[in-house]
């Protein structure tokens, strides 16, 4: 039972290797759809193993923890290897969703670890795990709204097309380098919380979940080298005579970076409402 609960919610997560349906997704969507299916819909996924598989099954989830563990380190690594190697925007981003809910499969799955001395790290990595669910939604949502902007303006996604963005779209150039950072865990964003909770409490269960660490480097690689493709250097391509962000566009791009940036460093009035379902969570699963 736990098994076929488990394919559902890997499907809709994704996780590798039942995330083939996500790039064509994004890519083919409206920015407005993908930032509404990275934002909301794929949470679903990840909140079923919290709120669902987790306490409903804990015996079981305990014999599968290891290949979730697994599942979760290869989908971290894979995600970010893939990303790395794209040039559509779109698809770069939405391979970084595999990687980023990676680290999510990764903290659920060492909360299975169950040991006399790991409880505070099991309710660290659940911890880390939800505050995941709630950055990610706002800086990839964030990401696709900025990927969509180009193609409303060239009608491509193509990186290579532009180049030297910064020059006439200032603005957007600096929404894309803040949201950049924020996907890769800088301190300060609300990724940098998530991503240290869950390495944290996954590591100190789960020695083995250091495997994973390379995949926060990968994905420092890919947006530097994505930044550096698109907003510096000569104007050229694409990027010439394109228009900066609108009104519209800042206030709603904006106001996503700047809820991760709050959570990156005021954390506490989230953790308050996160910490007491983790430690449930733990203590169900751990019974």
């Amino acid at each position: 039972m736990l098994a076929a609960i488990l394919i559902g919610l890997a499907i809709k997560t994704p996780t590798f290797p039942f995330h083939t349906w996500l790039p064509p997704a994004h890519t083919d969507a409206p920015a407005i759809g993908s930032a509404v299916l990275a934002g909301v819909l794929l949470k679903m996924g990840t909140y079923g193993f919290v709120r669902i598989a987790m306490p409903l099954l804990p015996d079981a989830w305990r014999s599968w923890a290891w290949v979730i563990i697994v599942v979760g380190i290869v989908s971290v690594l894979y995600g970010a290897l893939v990303a790395l190697a794209q040039t559509d925007v779109k698809r770069m981003i939405a391979y970084t969703s595999v990687n980023h809910m990676g680290y999510i499969v990764l903290a659920v799955g060492a909360a299975g670890v169950v040991s006399d001395s790991s409880a505070q790290a099991q309710q660290l990595a659940v911890t880390g795990a939800v505050v995941q669910m709630v950055s990610h939604g706002l800086i990839t949502s964030a990401l696709f709204l900025l990927a969509g902007v180009l193609y409303e303006r060239r009608k491509s996604y193509d990186l290579n097309a532009f180049g030297g963005l910064a020059a006439p779209a200032p603005r957007y150039a600096a929404f894309f380098a803040v949201a950049a950072f924020a996907s890769l865990g800088l301190p300060g964003f609300s990724g940098f919380i998530a991503e240290f909770q869950i390495f944290a409490g996954s590591i100190g269960t789960v020695p083995l979940s250091l495997l994973a660490l390379p995949g926060i480097l990968i994905t420092a690689a890919l947006f530097l080298l994505a930044s550096q493709r698109l907003l510096t250097g000569k104007t050229r391509g694409l990027s010439t005579g394109f228009s900066d962000l609108n009104t519209t566009e800042t206030l709603s791009i904006g106001s996503l970076l700047v809820l991760s940036v709050v959570i990156g460093v005021f954390p506490r009035f989230l953790l308050d409402v996160i910490e007491p379902a983790a430690s449930v969570v733990v203590n169900l699963v751990g019974r």
